[in-house]
């Protein structure tokens, strides 16, 4: 049976991670979140002291991280780093930034490279990140460009920090997402872009069920070979 490949790519609070899981549920593939790797390699630094722009003093931590993925009972994908379960930990906004510096690394993207690419081996996946269809699953049957406006974005997610109990203010989330929307298509390593056979969706003006029914005919669509 050929293994299916759902590649979504998109700038920070586009709603992929949200898209993604639905689309997996429906579709009964495997989820794999890699912002959440990136995030805690981000976490593991920031634990350490190490400033998330030190890219030789990052490198050097990385043959003390042992890191896995889980899945529980509803399909959430878990994120495990030297035993501990990090999940909760990792939609900090402190969290965020030293993400975004340490994913622009070399070392950081060869460490996690080949894991991504082996769970897509495996298994029906949709991965989404920045780079899935460009550098991780560059032959995925499915490749999805999702963005929306920098301010819808960081409404989204400034709403996603105060439910799940954070101190934050609306300038402060938007503030980061500029943050991270210029340094994640300015990196040298595999920059944010869209793969040339990539399809945009735009959901700045449309609800989530709207994106989600959009998203779904499309990969049914190419799915299908239409």
């Amino acid at each position: 049976m050929e293994i299916k490949s759902i590649a979504i790519d998109g700038p920070s609070g586009a709603g992929k991670s949200t898209l993604a899981k639905l689309i997996a549920q429906e579709n009964g593939m495997i989820y794999v979140d890699t912002g959440a790797l990136y995030r805690s390699i981000g976490l593991f630094a920031l634990r350490r002291g190490v400033a998330s722009k030190d890219a030789e003093g990052v490198a050097r931590l990385l043959p003390e991280i042992e890191l896995s993925m889980h899945y529980d009972e509803n399909g959430s994908q878990r994120v495990i780093i030297c035993g501990e379960d990090i999940t909760e930990e990792l939609r900090a906004p402190e969290v965020s930034i030293y993400a975004s510096d340490v994913s622009a690394q070399a070392a950081v993207r060869d460490f996690l490279l080949q894991m991504q690419r082996d769970l897509a081996v495996k298994y029906d996946v949709i991965m989404d990140g920045r780079d899935i269809g460009t550098t991780v699953l560059p032959n995925a049957g499915v490749k999805i460009f999702l963005t929306a406006t920098a301010e819808v974005r960081a409404r989204r997610r400034f709403d996603e920090l105060v439910a799940a109990g954070h101190d934050v203010t609306f300038e402060d989330v938007l503030r980061d997402i500029n943050y991270r929307d210029t340094n994640d298509s300015a990196r040298k390593n595999s920059p944010l872009r869209a793969a040339d056979d990539a399809i945009l969706v735009d959901t700045t003006h449309i609800s989530l069920v709207e994106s989600l029914g959009r998203l779904l005919k499309i990969i049914d669509e190419r799915l299908a070979g239409k």
